[in-house]
């Protein structure tokens, strides 16, 4: 038997998903908001893997912190194998300085996984003349739904709105997911170290309608035994974002994405590309990325708490 190994579901726009990437970020713009994303991983292959997630976040004056909720659902092998999260996360945020600001999270998931086992094919069901005709000796799981309490943790540190980073922790109490009774097959921690700052290139200041900034960024990534390192940045010209990162495994160089956005008042679009530079080049077509987010007006303005200032998508 040769075991296999894989790990959560990634998005290559990491602030697009602030709450995926690290539940300190609920409520990290102050204002309620709203977040869609889809992601299509290996289209070539035909519904590899596809992924949706939607969140809505906000900050709360009298829980002085923001309270986000999270749904994440993975579809892998069109649908043979499913995934979902239902996530709710507060973050606790509090000024250390004049200049340096914090979150501190903490996060409850309810993850369940569930195997349609009437889609899978075995070696054992091919007849020679008429194909997968036969019936299979292979024993059906116990189980074809599993479900779990997950639990998550991350930090985040602020200086000056031009300095930041963070750490997250998931699958704290790393929950079985297997569908056999007695397996041992768990939900492995994740570790996730991002850090960034933002440049300005315009003299005077920018504001949020109208500014030119650069923004390099960086993210670390850990799951059991897999390690992938990124590095890129962003250029935002007024109401257009350009970017492109690097994404490193450790065992072999994996892609390149380039990113397009634009923001106009209170909406972003974001759509991204994962051009494979591994040995997969030219089998998967990539991964194509899209993410929309929706700001909506601040009932009344705060100014004891900042808003964390990071990069769009």
């Amino acid at each position: 038997m040769q075991l296999t190994y894989s790990q959560d579901p990634e998005f290559s726009q990491f602030y697009a998903n602030p709450l995926y990437l690290n539940p300190a970020l609920a409520g990290a713009t102050i204002c309620p908001r709203a977040i869609g994303n889809f992601r299509d991983q290996w289209p070539t292959i035909g519904g590899a893997y596809v992924t949706y997630s939607a969140s809505y976040d906000q900050y709360f004056d009298f829980l002085h912190g923001g309270v986000g909720l999270l749904v994440t659902a993975d579809r892998a092998g069109g649908g043979t194998l499913n995934a979902t999260t239902f996530s709710l996360m507060y973050a606790y945020k509090f000024n250390l300085s004049d200049h340096i600001y914090a979150s501190t999270a903490l996060q409850v998931s309810y993850f369940q996984r569930s195997l349609s086992w009437d889609k899978l094919t075995f070696e054992d069901m091919i007849d020679p003349q008429n194909g997968f005709v036969l019936p299979t000796s292979e024993k059906q799981p116990d189980n074809l739904t599993v479900g779990a309490p997950d639990f998550s943790a991350g930090i985040f540190i602020g200086y000056d709105e031009k300095i930041y980073g963070g750490l997250s922790v998931d699958h704290l109490s790393q929950p079985k997911i297997g569908f056999y009774s007695d397996n041992t097959s768990k939900l492995d921690m994740k570790i996730t170290a991002h850090a960034g700052s933002i440049i300005n290139l315009r003299s005077g200041g920018s504001s949020d309608e109208n500014e030119f900034t650069l923004s390099p960024n960086i993210l670390y990534q850990q799951q059991f035994k897999f390690h992938q390192l990124n590095a890129g940045l962003y250029l935002t010209y007024d109401w257009m974002i350009g970017g492109v990162w690097f994404r490193h495994n450790f065992e072999n160089p994996d892609a390149v994405i380039p990113m397009v956005g634009m923001h106009y008042k209170n909406l972003h679009v974001g759509f991204s590309y994962d051009v494979t530079i591994s040995n997969l080049r030219g089998a998967t077509g990539g991964a194509y990325e899209a993410s929309v987010s929706w700001q909506f007006p601040c009932p009344e303005k705060r100014r004891s708490i900042k808003a964390i200032k990071c990069p769009r998508f």
